[in-house]
């Protein structure tokens, strides 16, 4: 059986420590692995298949050892500048930043729904955001069987999603709530408290009041599902909830549909785990999807207000299938068609 060799960049942050976790588990037939981080992580000691790793400096050099493939989630300044390194180098990059998503030569890839993408990459391929993986999860079937006409997205989001700062915000928030303490200092993320509220603004403000995130679903989500003109809105809300993003759908088709039929082809599609059972009060919930790599999806009923309408909750956990384990899906699919 042929190995190989495979880069970690980043082991050291939220989504890397998830990489090396989801690598533990699914044991691919890698002969050698490497671990790199920024400067001031470097020479950290990092525990990993069974023996303890020194975690390298990445440098423009990093890259000169020859490696198969690299998993990349430092972030998108540092992908920019050494995704296209390691790319020359003869590695195949699998980047977990927004560096590249919208590339037109790089593949948007989840495993799930666009596998065909990864037969026609130049050496990086880009993994979606977190809040789209889980959505075209579940509207590719959808859409393949009775096209989609329009989608409104409303997203409730864990503060893992926003890393390391993000979670402290959370924590640090609980300790002064639970103080009666107003006192906002503490925060390093979030312009507002995330403990006991919500805030509608993930990423950074647009001139037409949208935020990053609410573009990031709108294009990602044409781009994977190859329908430029898509009608699309979101609205994107960071929630107090430490791990697992949900989301409400809400999908106008161009096709009717027979309800039962939908949600068969549903519990019957690549990657979803169908909770759908309003009688004994049985849904997705993120607390449970937590350290899973499935995508969650109840809540199915149809939209009265259109002629072809259906709602749906959709739960994933956002470090894992979000980012860490489809990233390794890509990576393994790579291997079987090589």
């Amino acid at each position: 059986m042929k190995t190989y060799k495979i880069a970690v960049v980043g082991a050291t942050g939220v989504v890397g420590r998830t990489v090396l976790k989801v690598l533990e588990e699914r044991n691919l037939p890698v002969s050698e692995y490497v671990l790199f981080a920024s400067s001031k992580s470097a020479g950290k000691k990092v525990s990993f298949m069974g023996k303890e790793y020194v975690v390298q400096e990445l440098t423009e050099h990093s890259f000169d050892e020859e490696f198969d493939f690299a998993i990349f989630s430092a972030g998108g300044e540092t992908s920019k500048k050494y995704s296209p390194i390691a790319s020359q180098k003869g590695c195949i990059v699998v980047d977990n930043s927004n560096a590249f998503r919208m590339d037109p030569t790089v593949p948007l890839v989840v495993p799930e729904v666009n596998p065909e993408e990864l037969k026609s990459h130049h050496g990086i391929i880009a993994n979606p955001n977190c809040s789209t993986i889980q959505a075209v999860v579940t509207l590719k079937p959808l859409d393949d069987a009775y096209r989609i006409k329009r989608i409104v997205y409303s997203t409730y989001q864990a503060v893992s999603g926003a890393g390391a700062k993000g979670i402290a915000d959370y924590q640090n928030g609980l300790k002064h709530y639970l103080e009666k303490d107003d006192d906002t200092s503490y925060l390093q993320k979030f312009a507002h408290p995330i403990f006991n509220n919500c805030l509608p603004h993930i990423d950074v403000f647009l001139e037409n009041g949208y935020t990053k995130e609410e573009e990031k679903m709108i294009n990602e989500t044409r781009k994977i599902l190859k329908k430029p003109d898509l009608k699309i809105t979101a609205t994107t809300v960071r929630v107090p909830v430490m791990n697992a993003h949900s989301e409400s759908i809400n999908v106008e088709f161009e096709k009717d549909f027979d309800l039962d039929e939908l949600k068969n082809k549903l519990e019957h599609s690549p990657g979803i785990i169908m909770e759908d059972s309003p009688q004994t009060e049985d849904y997705p919930l993120a607390i449970y999807a937590s350290g899973h790599d499935e995508v969650f999806v109840g809540r199915i009923r149809r939209d009265e207000s259109v002629t072809s309408g259906i709602n749906l909750w959709v739960v994933a956990d956002n470090i894992r299938k979000g980012a860490a384990s489809n990233a390794i899906q890509i990576v393994e699919k790579l291997m079987e068609l090589n």
